[in-house]
This record gives C-alpha cells, sequence and structure tokens, in this order.
C-alpha cells in the first residue's frame, strides 16, 4: 500500500511538472518570436533621426517663401481671422512671412511677417500696423511636438503585433502654431486607435471565466473561444496561459485595435 501511494505521489508530481514545462515552453516560443521578429524587421520608413552638425546651423542659398510655408487658403480667411488682436497671435492663415533656413536649430529666430489683405492688428502698445517681427524657434513642421499637429487615424492596421506596426498618416499643424516648411506633411506613426474593449474587463473575464472561454469570445475570437469551452479551458493549462496573455497585454481584440 505504501509503495502504490509513492506510485500515485510520483505520478502526480510528474504530471505537474509536464504541465508547468509546456507552459513555460510556451512562454519561451511567444517570446522569441517577438524578439525575432523585432530584430529581422527593416524598420522601413520611420522617420530619419536628425543629425545635428558641430554647429547647428541650418543654412539654405534659396529662402523658403510664404507660399511653400503655408496650405492652400480660401477666399474667407477673414472669418477665421481676429480683428483688433495682437499681431504676433494671428492664425497661420492670416500672415504671410519671409521664412528662412539661416538660422540655428532649436534656438528662437525672427521673422519679418506683413498680416494679409482684410486682416487688422495692433502691436503691444495697442498701435495698429501691418509689417511686424514674429519669433519663434527654429523647427520645421515636421519637427514639431505631437500635440501641436494633428494626424489621420487608420482603422486598417494592426495595433497588436510585434514589432508594432506604423502607418502613413497625414498631419496638419494647429492653425495657432507657426513653423518652417510645408504645414501639412506625411508622417509614420504608430497604431493606436480602439474598438472600445477595456483590458480591465478582458482580465476579468479571463480569470473567472475563462475557463469557458468568456475572454476570447469577449475579444471576438470565437475559434478560441470555442476551442476552450470544449476543452475545458484545455484542462486549466489554456487557461491559465490566457490570464498571462492577456494580462501582460500579449492577446487583444480580434480587430487589431487598442485597449481603453
Amino acid at each position: 500500500m505504501t509503495a502504490n501511494g509513492l506510485k500515485w505521489v510520483f505520478e502526480r508530481g510528474r504530471n505537474i511538472m509536464s504541465s508547468y514545462m509546456i507552459l513555460v515552453l510556451l512562454l519561451l516560443d511567444i517570446y522569441s518570436k517577438c524578439v525575432i521578429g523585432y530584430l529581422s524587421s527593416a524598420h522601413v520608413g520611420q522617420d530619419p533621426p536628425f543629425t545635428a552638425q558641430q554647429n547647428p546651423v541650418m543654412s539654405s542659398p534659396a529662402a523658403l517663401t510664404s507660399s511653400s510655408a503655408s496650405p492652400v487658403l480660401t477666399e474667407n480667411y477673414t472669418s477665421r481671422c481676429p480683428s483688433g488682436g495682437l499681431c504676433s497671435k494671428l492664425p497661420s492663415d492670416c500672415i504671410t512671412c519671409s521664412f528662412h533656413h539661416n538660422c540655428t536649430y532649436g534656438r528662437p529666430a525672427n521673422f519679418s511677417c506683413r498680416s494679409r489683405a482684410g486682416v487688422h492688428c495692433v502691436n503691444e502698445r495697442n498701435e495698429p500696423q501691418q509689417n511686424f517681427s514674429l519669433t519663434l524657434p527654429c523647427l520645421f513642421c515636421w519637427q514639431l511636438d505631437s500635440s501641436q499637429y494633428r494626424c489621420s487615424n487608420s482603422t486598417s492596421c494592426q495595433t497588436v503585433s510585434c514589432p508594432r506596426t506604423r502607418y502613413n498618416s497625414s498631419c496638419a499643424v494647429l492653425e495657432h502654431v507657426h513653423c518652417l516648411g510645408k504645414r501639412v506633411f506625411l508622417k509614420r506613426v504608430f497604431c493606436n486607435w480602439t474598438g472600445g474593449y477595456k483590458w480591465s474587463t478582458a482580465l476579468a473575464l479571463s480569470i473567472t471565466l475563462g475557463g469557458f472561454g468568456a475572454d476570447r469570445f469577449y475579444l471576438g475570437q470565437w475559434r478560441e473561444g470555442l476551442g476552450k469551452l470544449f476543452s475545458f479551458g484545455g484542462l486549466g493549462i489554456w487557461t491559465l496561459i490566457d490570464v498571462l496573455l492577456i494580462g501582460v497585454g500579449y492577446v487583444g481584440p480580434a480587430d487589431g485595435s487598442l485597449y481603453i
């Protein structure tokens, strides 16, 4: 009887060790795929980093005219221009500036500007003026902080991937922000749209009802949900794995969106 008991304990321990070995191997396989995928990606189309020289002066023999620095204007621009305000606070559609590249990168620079026809503004002494000087950092529009421009969103790219994917987005500088170069530009940005799925809800379902596939059903993954339902969560192993994968954010919504 003692021998049978020891044999049962040995068999039980071997089964538990086999389950843990399967779990460890699966997690190692997922981690290796992520690392290999990231290292093998060419990162095509990412924004090239700005390389500063010893004397980082942006110079160009040709001056950037105001027509190339501003977007296409409509005849109704006067409706967007405040009357009687400070000239230096006018939106970009209301002024014409002679931007140049002979400035030090990131440093404040002065540019000659004038208000457009039909736009009336004043200086700090509340005196009407048309020609004025505008001070702004020596930065191209695509080098601005992301809070100073708005980009179009794409719902056709996958946000949950390794490495993270990017897409070409059309970005436009906010009207009150002034910068060098084109105000509408293309930028490679990360997929960041969401379909409304909550990470906390998915994790709670995985912990409580994961054995019945409720977490996978919630995320829109019907085939995986049916597999977990009819296999009783893979006898508990699949349930435990999904708790870990959803907890770290590796498993996400089926539509490829981000959690909220």
